[in-house]
């Protein structure tokens, strides 16, 4: 996996997204900038992503350990075996993200891979945690739970070196700093198997991991619990 082309670069805007959420009474409408559209210039890419892109919830998006969001194109193929035809799988930007590839996913990228993407350096910080905002864009009430239990879930990067990314540009490996702690690793400590003592010492001692995902797994270790999923997932119940 030492490079891959970009096979899209995209940013979106906030916007309101609707839709029917379990419990919630109806319909629902929220603040989101999970509607991607491709660019078709290069952008400055900063410390918390890239010119022009926007959250709708910023403190659960973005921010520098979640400043720029891969999502493999690789994987649209399973989405329309498992859901059929939708509108949204035609083109990447379904799952709100920033970088669009074939040749990468969770089962090959590591915790701390490096990247150089156009004149900038990123650095692989945590899986993405689906939360509910995919239901309503893709329709589905459950679809943010079944992105969970696919290990389909795409990643974030933190930005290294700030520099100008376009979208004919390539993303080439340079460094691997933990190659043993995969993606797909990491999926099945937080979901598979949460309460396996060794792995979540291991993941709370990783270094390139993000800080909250670290926490995480110390409180498990802590509390011999699996945290509750339900309002990431399902979405706010009626007020």
């Amino acid at each position: 996996m030492s490079s891959v082309n970009l096979q899209a670069l995209l940013t979106g805007a906030v916007a309101p997204l609707t839709g029917a959420l379990p419990g919630a009474g109806g319909s629902r409408t929220v603040p989101s900038g999970i509607a991607k559209r491709p660019v078709s210039a290069p952008l400055p890419l900063g410390a918390t992503g890239f010119s022009g892109d926007a959250q709708g919830d910023t403190r659960h998006h973005g921010g520098p350990e979640k400043a720029v969001h891969h999502y493999p194109l690789d994987h649209y193929d399973g989405w329309r075996a498992d859901l059929g035809a939708h509108p949204l799988l035609t083109a990447a930007g379904a799952f709100g993200e920033n970088l669009s590839t074939l040749g990468l996913d969770e089962a090959v990228v590591a915790v701390g891979d490096v990247f150089r993407l156009g004149t900038a350096v990123v650095q692989v910080s945590q899986g993405r945690q689906p939360c509910f905002r995919l239901n309503l864009r893709f329709g589905r009430p459950d679809m943010a739970r079944r992105v969970q239990a696919s290990g389909r879930t795409g990643w974030y990067y933190r930005v290294l070196q700030p520099g100008v990314v376009g979208p004919d540009d390539t993303l080439t490996l340079i460094d691997r700093v933990a190659p043993a702690w995969t993606l797909a690793r990491l999926w099945r400590t937080l979901y598979a198997d949460p309460l396996h003592r060794g792995e979540l010492q291991r993941m709370a001692a990783l270094t390139p991991l993000a800080e909250g995902w670290r926490l995480l797994a110390a409180r498990r270790l802590a509390s011999g619990a699996v945290e509750d999923w339900g309002r990431r997932l399902d979405g706010p119940a009626a007020e």
